[in-house]
């Protein structure tokens, strides 16, 4: 009886990591399964913008507009992996009668923001509403021109558009040093796999110790 209570304990830990750790499993079905319907969403046939795009609803939407790109430019401080720091640059664009916004994408941070075209240009790219600020995100440097996240209602009110971001996919058009930083779904978190094998070594981990544990309370008794 008195290895009753080890044992029992061991089990049900056991049994409840092996759970948390098949849990995590189901959920990384589920999020590649998000992750796989966003993709497919990102790299759909573009279509018009619509009258009234909702933030949830036409998230990631693809679409396709011609118009001008205007000479403001917000910048927005961003840094990329193996590349480093740089700045997205968020210019308003003018279409059809509509004054949204145009996420240009990157140029490096010793490079001044480019201006417009005087013509008017064809963009393909997603509707984005980017959710990117917490409570540590700084304020814009309204002085220096320097914005820490793309929030599109405060961006469209700096810029007088509508609060519609249009994150450029294909260039097809001279922006100088302008590299299109498109949406992407890679950017979304999915630490599932990790999770999952953290639980599954835990539950290793009490295993062992459980029968550590069960072979110490056996052991002065087995040499006697």
């Amino acid at each position: 009886m008195r290895f009753a209570v080890p044992v029992l304990c061991g089990v049900v830990g056991f049994a409840v990591l092996m759970a948390l750790g098949l849990w995590q499993v189901q959920r990384l079905a589920w999020k590649e399964g998000i992750l796989s319907e966003i993709t497919a969403r990102i790299e759909a046939a573009p279509q018009a913008i619509p009258a009234s795009p909702d933030p949830q609803q036409d998230r990631y939407l693809p679409v396709q507009a011609r118009g001008v790109i205007k000479d403001e430019a917000l910048r927005v401080l961003v840094s990329q992996k193996q590349v480093g720091a740089g700045y997205r640059i968020i210019s308003p664009f003018e279409t059809e009668g509509r004054r949204v916004m145009l996420d240009r994408g990157i140029v490096p941070v010793d490079q001044a923001a480019p201006v417009g075209h005087a013509g008017p240009v064809t963009v393909v790219g997603n509707l984005h509403w980017p959710e990117e600020t917490d409570g540590f995100t700084p304020e814009p440097d309204l002085d220096r021109n320097i914005w820490f996240a793309r929030e599109v209602g405060a961006m469209a009110r700096a810029l007088d558009t509508e609060p519609v971001l249009i994150v450029l996919r294909e260039q097809g058009f001279d922006d100088g040093p302008v590299m299109p930083l498109p949406v992407g779904a890679e950017g979304i978190p999915n630490d599932h796999l990790g999770y999952a094998i953290t639980w599954f070594s835990l539950a290793l981990a009490w295993a062992g110790m459980t029968g550590f544990f069960v072979w110490r309370m056996r052991r002065p008794k087995t040499e006697g």
